[in-house]
This record gives structure tokens, sequence and C-alpha cells, in this order.
């Protein structure tokens, strides 16, 4: 598997000796690592020198991770993964709600962490085989490359990962995407049994588009088997 490197990873820990192993796995695999051990160093650091992606600690001092990734999510689309070392689902669903990519429970596995972000950072890539940089359904416009969406001309505050289900339910009106195929092709892994990270992203992703002008809803579900474009 061809290494994704020059990539840099900001770490909001607030756990010296974590941020120190997992720096040394990531610069080991050819990334750049910056680590700051408090929330609001974080978002000051983010919004000067925005990184490639954000591995995200929940338990931190003072401003904790989820209101960390509210106001990371106000105007920032960088791929995050968060980290709970609690482990508890609530956790793992607000993380989702509130726009994170991905989540692990602490304590992690450094090599399953790299391949997580390297998933996410592939996913961010312009697609290099798109023929179609524009698609467009009635109100809504989504640029497959930038994956930045307009509706209504207003832009959309979508994250990645909201983004890439758009793009590959767009890709096929009114066919049904199974949603095996779309978990590997939106959030880089197949579900599990107990997954429920993708509901948890098409959940969020039909809060922001809303129904149709006429009142239908803009992505159907068909139980138990995947979703469609309408």
């Amino acid at each position: 598997m061809a290494q994704l490197s020059g990539y840099h990873i900001l770490i909001i820990d607030d756990d010296i000796e974590l941020c120190e192993l997992l720096a040394d796995w990531l610069k080991a695999e050819g990334f750049s690592v910056t680590a700051v051990h408090d929330g609001p160093a974080g978002l000051e650091l983010t919004r000067r020198e925005p990184p490639d992606a954000i591995i995200l600690d929940v338990m931190l001092p003072g401003m904790n991770g989820l209101e960390v990734l509210r106001s990371l999510r106000q105007n920032c689309r960088v791929p995050l993964l968060m980290l709970s070392a609690r482990g508890e689902p609530v956790d793992r669903i607000l993380g989702l709600e509130l726009g994170a990519d991905d989540y692990l429970p602490k304590p992690c596995d450094p090599r399953e962490l790299v391949a997580r972000l390297r998933a996410l950072l592939r996913r961010a890539q312009p697609q290099t085989e798109s023929t179609q940089m524009m698609l467009q359904a009635g109100d809504l416009r989504l640029d497959t490359e930038s994956l930045m969406v307009w509706l209504n001309d207003e832009l959309l505050p979508l994250t990645q990962t909201e983004a890439l289900i758009l793009r590959a339910l767009m890709e096929r009106p009114a066919q049904l995407v199974d949603r095996q195929a779309l978990s590997k092709q939106a959030l880089g892994k197949p579900l599990g049994p107990y997954d429920r990270s993708l509901d948890m992203h098409m959940s969020n992703l039909r809060r922001k588009l809303g129904p149709h002008p006429d009142g239908r809803p803009r992505i159907q579900s068909v139980r138990g088997r995947g979703y469609l474009w309408s």
C-alpha cells in the first residue's frame, strides 16, 4: 500500500506520553506532526495553520473535545478522528453528530490509527479520474473535486464524510446504493454488525439538506438495503 507522506497531522490530547507515541508512529510513516495539549491551543493553531487532519481527544481539561469539535466545525472541514478513553457510545454518537469523520476508543493500536488516517486523507484527495466536475440536482450543486456543496447558491457546511456520502448518491440518481458499498466509498471501511456511524452521518446530512422544495425527501431509505437519491 502506498504511503501518504508529507501531510501535517495535528494531535489535540493532554496525554503527553500518548502524543509522543503517536507522533513517533506517524513520523515513521512520513507525516509531519504537531501536538498540543488543550482545546484553545488546538483551535488557535488550526485557525493559523490548518493541518491536513486532526486527532482529537474527548477528555480534555477545561474545554472538552466535543466543545472543540463543535467550534472547529463552524468553519473547518479538515478530516477529524476522535479518541476517547471512556469508550462510551454517547461520546461516539455525539462526536459523529457534531461532525467527526471517524472514532477510535483508547487505548488504540497506533497501526489502526495510522490506517484510519490514511483512509481519511485518501478520501479527501481530489478525484483524478472524474469526467464530471459538477453534479447538479435542481437547487443543489456539488463539486466532485473540492466536495463543496451549494443549496440555492448558499454554501452548505457539510463535513468531508457527509459530502462523500452525497456524492456517492448523486452519482447514481434514483439507483439504490447498498449500505456496505456506501460505507466503503464514503467512510473508507466496511460496516460492522453494530456500527451506526453511517446512519449518524446520513442523519446529519439529511438535516442539513432538508427536503426538496415540494416537501419530498432528497434521500430515501430502503430498509435493510441502502439509500437512493430521489
